[in-house]
């Protein structure tokens, strides 16, 4: 029976979602699955996965998509895989079990191991070398941290037995029952251990953090085979693991985002904006993160990035949280009957401020309330505030790049979310280019397998994705008014 079928994995920081896409005769999304996996907060705001659950609930949606859609075995050509990125975890090699629960890229429980002195010092340094501003956001800090508070850690990287990464690196070992532990250079140049330049782990920064750079995974690249997998037993043949992204870089990629200067936002539970900067790395002065888009055939594809700690989750607060809409479909109507020019302002520092802040002490606030203040000027300022992070970063992505953004093309749940869609085109004031394809990053990395295997064309990222534009209706004077009152509602929040 002839293979037709690549099972692309998208894991998540709120869930793991699979696509099967089949690409006998003409590409398509045959159908998807999904499952959520626990998010572990306690009571000091720390935020923790279980690695365990997570492998599980990746063989449980491949497992799901073959049953929905009576595929068997043999007609899996393949998996790729995306991924969250900075979500950081050791394993012992001598069981394969975690030694701790990974620790979530949105947790900032490695601050203070940031503000070491002899760390501190060597910021510029780290960021001359790895693209990435100083930051707890990162695995640097957050493997320091699990090695100096979880038992036996040290020990096991001294004797050899400990491995450690992001959660791709993860499954790739698990998925190959321990054969393989690579990561590709997406994920390994968001560690803040990798030197984007020399294209290797640098020992300098390693030893900064305690990290014997012997024990972090081989690095790959994108496109390569990361192993031959039987997901569990659910594929006894065998298939190869074709390709592995980090989701943002996944999304850039389906996005069809070939030509520097082109521009996405993925929107997640956080947000990723992304720049294509060309084949040589960018450095920064704005405080975004430059790092590697993907690596193929040898080829390196640099990028600008800012990230977001809460956007999405801004939609998940309002209704899980505070319980003032009934869903996120809700919020767009209630955004829409609010008073649109009052000055109620919501900035959403959960855990600090992203790009291009980098302010791990910020705290959230509501400003500018008065009588007239209700549920539906809240949900507006709250979604609100999603535009306005997403322009900071571009306005700062113009800035380094000297190139004025005329698209940005998005992805993810919230761009089905009207008020949102025509305030980002209203504040950063370009086009929005939605895709009608939803989950790009999952089929971002499914379609560079595809392309790996020689089963898609080159060129398939521009046929497949279809598109439709939203373009800017507010006036100069009330977005300057808008604009002006964020920064001043962000200045009051800032710890420095």
């Amino acid at each position: 029976m002839n293979q037709r079928y690549i099972i692309s994995i998208d894991q998540s920081t709120q869930g793991t979602k699979a696509l099967l896409l089949d690409y006998e005769k003409e590409l398509r999304i045959l159908t998807r699955a999904d499952r959520p996996h626990e998010q572990l907060v306690n009571e000091k705001g720390w935020v923790s996965h279980n690695p365990e659950e997570i492998y599980e609930n990746v063989v449980g949606v491949v497992k799901d998509l073959m049953e929905k859609a009576f595929v068997l075995p043999e007609q899996v050509a393949a998996l790729a895989i995306s991924n969250q990125r900075e979500t950081s975890l050791i394993w012992d090699s001598r069981t394969g079990k975690p030694l701790a629960d990974a620790v979530v890229w949105q947790c900032s429980r490695a601050a203070d191991i940031c503000g070491r002195d002899y760390i501190a010092d060597k910021a510029d340094i780290i960021a001359a070398k790895t693209g990435i501003p100083l930051s707890p956001y990162f695995p640097a800090a957050k493997l320091c941290w699990l090695l100096e508070n979880t038992p036996d850690a040290v020990t096991l990287m001294k004797e050899g037995f400990l491995r450690m990464g992001t959660v791709d690196t993860w499954l790739v070992y698990r998925l190959t029952q321990g054969r393989e532990y690579r990561t590709d250079y997406s994920n390994a140049s968001r560690t803040q251990l990798f030197n984007i330049h020399t294209l290797q782990w640098d020992e300098e920064i390693c030893g900064l953090f305690g990290i014997d750079p012997a024990c972090l995974p081989a690095v790959t690249d994108s496109d390569a085979c990361f192993g031959i997998t039987s997901c569990g037993g659910l594929l006894p043949q065998g298939v190869p693991i074709a390709a592995v992204l980090g989701d943002s870089h996944a999304a850039l990629f389906g996005q069809n985002c070939e030509a520097p200067g082109q521009t996405k936002v993925t929107y997640g539970t956080g947000s990723s904006i992304m720049m294509n900067v060309g084949s040589t790395p960018s450095a920064s002065t704005k405080g975004l993160a430059s790092s590697i888009g993907w690596v193929r055939s040898g080829r390196p594809v640099y990028v600008l990035e800012g990230n977001l700690n809460y956007t999405g989750a801004v939609i998940t607060w309002l209704t899980k949280d505070l319980k003032i809409a009934d869903n996120a479909w809700e919020t767009s109507p209630l955004a829409e009957e609010a008073l649109q020019d009052d000055d109620v302002y919501f900035v959403p520092a959960f855990s600090g401020l992203g790009a291009p802040y980098w302010d791990s002490h910020a705290k959230a606030a509501i400003s500018g309330m008065d009588r007239t203040t209700g549920r539906n000027e809240l949900v507006r300022a709250a979604l609100e505030s999603i535009a306005y992070q997403s322009g900071d970063v571009i306005s700062a992505m113009e800035e380094d790049s000297g190139v004025r953004i005329r698209e940005i093309r998005v992805d993810g749940g919230p761009v089905a979310n009207r008020f949102l869609m025509q305030f980002t085109a209203d504040i950063l004031d370009c086009a929005v280019s939605i895709p009608e394809a939803e989950e790009l990053s999952a089929m971002g990395v499914g379609l560079l397998a595809g392309i790996t295997l020689k089963v898609l064309p080159e060129d398939i990222r521009e046929t497949f994705i279809r598109r439709r534009n939203i373009t800017p209706s507010m006036a100069d004077g009330m977005r300057r008014k808008k604009l002006s009152g964020w920064k001043k509602a962000v200045e009051s929040v800032l710890s420095r």
